[in-house]
């Protein structure tokens, strides 16, 4: 082979190599890193992938929802809070699953029915998801590893609330019986939206009263 045949055939085969190289990304988050909620993504009831960061800059309060639960009626209180703080910068989503007590409908439509025209959420509910095990979604992995996000470790319950302050770190975990519709809890969302919230120390999630252990609704 000579010489112009051999610089021919190098540029035929570095020009193979190029697409692989430009699909990687162009800066990776070292290792050591600390997460936040913007790392991840939801998909919508439409299958339309969301990115967290589109709620860049708010103050999320992140629930598991199911529509069939003794607890729904706590659907209602959230709504209240996305009216009243939602002009302030704060975001409600909900995220269905069926993980504790099959507490989810099964059918797409009458889930989405059921969020869009029965309780009239004000505040986005995504598809329904696996958020507990080996198989639960990225953003559940991070919510429930304490080194990372808060105390509490793997969900109990229905209703779990993660409260993420504007930085899209995780502040506090409220279970299941810490009622959005109290006044303490609103008063809470109204300390995180003036960036006054001080997250807590110690081992254990919060909770209003009893805590809910024992797999029971």
């Amino acid at each position: 082979m000579n010489r112009r045949s051999f610089i021919s055939l190098l540029a035929v085969f570095s020009s193979c190599l190029l697409p692989s190289f430009a699909q990687k990304p162009s800066v990776i988050k070292p290792a050591s890193a600390k997460q936040t909620v913007y790392d991840f993504s939801l998909v919508d009831m439409n299958g339309k992938v969301v990115p967290l960061s589109t709620y860049k800059g708010k103050v999320l309060l992140i629930v598991n929802l199911a529509s069939q639960s003794f607890y729904s009626t706590q659907i209602a209180a959230l709504n209240d809070l996305q009216k009243t703080y939602g002009p302030r910068g704060l975001q409600v989503i909900g995220i269905p699953s069926g993980d504790f007590g099959n507490e989810e409908l099964k059918d797409p439509v009458a889930m989405r029915n059921y969020y869009t025209q029965t309780a009239k959420v004000d505040f986005p509910v995504f598809a329904k998801a696996t958020i507990t095990g080996i198989n639960a979604i990225p953003l559940y992995q991070f919510l429930c590893n304490p080194k990372q996000s808060v105390p509490g470790g793997p969900l109990r319950w229905n209703y779990t609330k993660f409260l993420i302050n504007r930085d899209g770190h995780p502040v506090a975990r409220y279970e299941l019986d810490t009622d959005p519709a109290n006044i303490d809890f609103h008063v809470t969302i109204e300390t995180a939206l003036k960036g006054n919230f001080q997250k807590p120390s110690g081992g254990a999630s919060l909770a209003s009263g009893r805590r809910h252990t024992h797999g029971q609704s």
